[in-house]
């Protein structure tokens, strides 16, 4: 049962900040970023394949790498977490989608986020940076390194869409999560571990500016302590009940 004071909190909110992690996604069937690889992939350290250095050192590796993680997101589909948010967008005045997951599961729900951490259906160009579209929704599923195609551009080689360790997160992503977290009433912090910075520190922005922070994670986290409401569970369940409870006529 969600607290009584939630359920008023969430129906008198004029802004309400959605932030998501790979929590989001599991129920999917997605592979999160540390999961056991298969094949060949499995004798790869992600961390070490998730690099600028690593890309400019084999980037027929990194590549069929992450053409294999693409290809992986392209065979799931959105759960009802990513539908729960979706509609929860169409019930309150605003609401703004951030994300940290580069899949694109948040849209085919029918969302439109602010991603942290790009996406891996948006390359680029490892040399000029030039925005290469949306790559195909069924990509090879790579077993092996796969050479990157050539840049129309420049000829340089492309280099999949996503936020590299080592690498800045988007500022103009960046300042629009932020602004969002300091002028939301309610910020729901769903499926991260509260550990990544800066993006961690969105929930925190929040509840310093006074907004009730609602954290969903089967887990405990780092945010528990500043969470004013903890709902144990994964996001396919909790999210689809909080709705049901907060905006259905027989519990209003």
């Amino acid at each position: 049962m969600t607290p009584s004071e939630l359920l008023a909190r969430l129906r008198s909110a004029s802004r309400v900040v959605v932030f998501t992690g790979a929590g989001v996604s599991a129920e999917s069937g997605i592979p999160t970023f540390r999961d056991a690889l298969t094949g060949l992939w499995s004798k790869f350290d992600p961390m070490q394949l998730a690099t600028a250095e690593a890309f400019r050192r084999d980037p027929a590796l990194v590549w069929g790498w992450y053409e294999w993680r693409r290809a992986k997101v392209a065979g799931a589909k959105p759960n009802a977490g990513h539908f729960a948010i979706a509609k929860m967008a169409s019930l309150v005045p605003l609401l703004t989608l951030i994300t940290q997951n580069v899949d694109d599961l948040h849209e085919r729900a029918g969302s439109d986020p602010i991603r942290l951490h790009g996406s891996l259906f948006a390359p680029r160009c490892f040399d000029c940076g030039e925005g290469h579209g949306v790559l195909p929704a069924s990509p090879i599923v790579a077993d092996e390194p796969l050479e990157p195609p050539a840049c129309a551009r420049c000829a340089g080689k492309i280099r999949p869409g996503v936020v590299w360790f080592g690498e800045a997160l988007p500022g103009e992503a960046l300042d629009a999560a932020f602004d969002a977290a300091r002028s939301c009433d309610v910020l729901f912090s769903v499926g991260t571990s509260s550990v990544v910075y800066p993006a961690a520190e969105i929930p925190v922005i929040a509840a310093r500016s006074g907004a009730a922070v609602v954290q969903v994670n089967p887990d405990r986290t780092p945010l528990d302590e500043m969470a004013r409401f903890n709902l144990r569970g994964s996001a396919a369940s909790v999210l689809p009940q909080l709705l049901r409870e907060t905006w259905s006529e027989e519990n209003r």
